[in-house]
């Protein structure tokens, strides 16, 4: 009997510069999806799958997609964590990671597809050092080219890192430590799309060169993927139609309402009065038809007076006069004012205000024990600094409650963490555990860029020495094509909410005087050529060093520490000596920690960390840990408790852990007939050690002491035998 193929795979390698395979295969896994693929690089293997409803549902006016990244535990041979051992909601990297693949894929759908379409990427094999991130933007293209989903791509994404001076692309995890820049990028075989990274204060130039040397491994991904789509007959598309149009109703919405709206726009106005009055030119024109008919017109209305009225008044005010909605001239920042130690119970606070944007951050400092516990399916282990965005309703008018952080707030959070970790001192410099908490008290655009500068602010209020100060900006775009030809365009510093949604770029861009520290390029254009990107770059470093300087003004240098702030500090013992510290049953440090008020952790390495809310109980902790490690020298003076009492003389605590005899004979001057006439259990005395034996006994003295100390006030005194 003739065996019966149950499946046919489909293989394609991508041959990276160095030689290492990056393979795609479709045709085993996930069948019934519209595409599946399965990429694999070493023993790492993503599933990518994609899947689109069949039809728009009524009254969808937008691209609803949604994209999945999840890392499986099995992949790695660890259970989850938790009762339950199973998967859970996603965490934060899986959703930063489920961005950058949204972020590039969105822009290429086309503008008229409204159909769900749902994208999810599985890592189900890891290999422990290869980084699944940056395979991840491939699998999604690649199951989107094996499908007959509409879609402008194929697009791929990569991770470059900077490291000895030479651009590696996809590197290990292993080889991180050792890179001052670490970058995904986007993009198609013509264009970019996203970037997304963060550096160690390098040039712009050395920026530029990672990007492009991403995009030529780029364009070999992509160029694969559309082989193998035509391979598979999957380069002709599905048809639709998402859009019922009145060509007559846009014209006399245009006609009619357009120099309105361009007056509107050049008015100069604030964000809220113009927006007032952008609705009710709107709600005037459809108040002329009936109930019954704006069921069926009103959708269109808004929609042609937004996209062909509103959104083309402000483009073609920027491009025809060079003039902004809120008066500003393309390269020009909105007023900034700021403010530090706003907060007076906080570690460290500060206000910073642009325009209509601003951000109220706190700084609070702790211990190791605070630090934020990483248990992810390949990385594990503890941060010292993080960042946290919060975007309450009210920052922009509305009403609503405060819920849990959205996808948003975790991108814009972790881009303002990435952007100011460069600067942050190490562990062995400051340790201390960082938390900045950013809340947006108003919002019209940049609130990322307002949280690093305000951020960068409340670190220095709170005596952060960081390296140097981070201010963040972004830069916009809008463009003007003649079919698919660009035909004029304009770079725009530091936009606004509106330019953001009707323009074609958000670029934000954060560094300090000496260099870059983090960037991240959104874009709903199917990809911009790299010499804009270069311009808008260097439009931002211009911007950047002019909010340094303001910034400067509010505050220059490191705060003295706030007095709320627990006080911290560092020493080394021997690590095969921790035991001695640590006591029998923890005797010792339970001691310590009773005696100062203090808390200790002690590291593998022998490094001690002492934290304690008041100076005092930091000196006294530091000075016993100090003193046990400290060795008995004949001669010196040691101050300790009385432990136990004998006939023969008394024990004290010369060092912790630490005994020495004080003979009967030594106690006092003259003869003691019994120990407890000079001294009981738990009293405390200065001795001198005044002979340690062959078998190390310490014996100490206080008659001894005290005759150094009449010798001593003698001779201050002048007086000579």
């Amino acid at each position: 009997m003739e065996e019966k193929k149950l499946y046919n795979a489909v293989r394609k390698i991508i041959t990276l510069a160095d030689g290492r395979q990056i393979e795609i295969e479709t045709g085993k896994l996930a069948k019934q999806a519209d595409g599946s693929v399965v990429v694999k690089m070493g023993d790492t293997m993503l599933l990518g799958t994609v899947v689109a409803a069949k039809d728009a549902k009524p009254d969808t006016d937008f691209m609803p997609l949604q994209v999945e990244y999840k890392e499986k535990y099995a992949a790695v041979g660890r259970f989850p964590g938790g009762f339950m051992k199973r998967e859970a909601r996603a965490n934060d990297s899986e959703v930063l990671v489920a961005r950058l693949i949204d972020r590039a894929l969105r822009p290429l759908f086309p503008a008229d597809y409204h159909a769900e379409v749902y994208v999810t990427v599985n890592l189900i094999s890891a290999d422990k050092d290869i980084q699944p991130d940056a395979l991840a933007g491939l699998a999604a293209s690649a199951a989107l080219a094996v499908s007959d989903i509409p879609f402008g791509g194929p697009i791929s994404e990569v991770r470059v890192a900077r490291i000895g001076g030479q651009y590696v692309i996809n590197p290990a995890f292993s080889q991180m430590q050792d890179a001052d820049l670490d970058i995904m990028v986007g993009g198609t075989i013509d264009n970019i799309l996203m970037v997304e990274g963060e550096m160690k204060e390098v040039s712009e130039e050395v920026m530029l060169g990672a990007i492009k040397f991403a995009h030529e491994e780029i364009k070999k991904h992509c160029a694969v993927q559309i082989e193998l789509s035509k391979e598979l007959g999957k380069d002709v598309k599905r048809t639709y139609c998402h859009e019922v149009n009145d060509e007559e109703l846009r014209q006399t919405i245009i006609r009619e309402l357009y120099d309105k709206a361009y007056a509107i726009a050049t008015s100069g106005t604030m964000k809220h009065e113009r927006e007032d009055k952008f609705n009710a030119l709107e709600a005037e024109f459809a108040a002329r038809y009936s109930e019954e008919e704006l069921i069926e017109k009103a959708p269109l209305i808004h929609k042609y007076f937004h996209d062909d009225v509103q959104k083309k008044a402000m483009r073609n005010m920027i491009l025809d006069e060079g003039v902004r909605l809120d008066g500003r001239k393309t390269d020009e920042i909105r007023p900034i004012w700021c403010e530090v130690d706003y907060l007076p119970a906080a570690h460290g606070s500060a206000i910073f205000t642009r325009g209509e944007t601003q951000s109220l951050t706190t700084v609070t400092l702790g211990t190791k024990l605070d630090e934020k516990v990483k248990d992810e399916v390949l990385v594990q282990g503890t941060e010292q600094f993080v960042l946290h965005y919060n975007f309450p309703p009210f920052s922009v008018g509305d009403t609503g409650r405060f819920g849990g952080q959205n996808r948003r707030e975790i991108g814009h959070g972790a881009l303002a963490e990435r952007s100011i970790a460069p600067v942050i001192p190490a562990d062995a410099d400051f340790p201390y555990a960082i938390r900045v908490s950013s809340e947006v008290m108003e919002s019209n655009g940049s609130t990322s860029m307002a949280t690093v500068c305000a951020g960068t602010m409340s670190l220095l209020a709170a005596g952060v020495p960081l390296i140097r100060p981070v201010a963040g900006i972004s830069v916009g775009l809008v463009t003007e094509f003649n079919g698919d030809q660009m035909e004029r365009y304009v770079t725009l510093l530091d936009i606004i909410g509106s330019e953001d949604f009707y323009g074609d770029m958000d670029f934000k861009l954060c560094g300090t005087d000496a260099g870059v520290t983090g960037y991240q390029l959104d874009l709903k254009l199917p990809g911009i050529p790299l010499d804009i990107l270069e311009e808008a770059i260097y439009v931002a470093k211009k911007g950047r060093s002019d909010v340094l300087n303001v910034m400067h003004e509010a505050i220059a240098a490191p705060a003295e520490m706030s007095p709320n702030a627990p006080r911290i500090e560092s020493t080394k013992i021997p690590a095969d000596r921790i035991g001695e510290l640590i006591g029998p049953g923890g005797k010792n440090i339970k001691a310590i920690q009773a005696e100062s008020g203090a808390d200790i952790n002690i590291e593998e390495d022998g490094t001690v960390h002492i934290y304690a809310s008041k100076q005092e109980g930091l000196d006294r902790a530091m000075e016993l840990v100090t003193r046990m490690f400290k060795t008995i020298e004949i001669g010196e003076l040691y101050t300790g408790k009385i432990v136990s009492t004998t006939t023969f003389g008394a024990f004290m605590e010369v060092l912790p852990g630490k005994d020495g005899l004080i003979h009967i004979s030594e106690l006092a001057e003259g003869r003691t007939v019994k120990t407890e006439d000079v001294v009981s259990v738990g009293d405390v005395v200065t001795a001198k050690c005044i002979g340690i034996d062959d078998k190390g006994r310490v014996k100490m003295s206080i008659r001894a002491a005290l005759r150094d100390a009449k010798a001593a006030e003698a001779e201050a005194a002048g007086i000579t035998e």
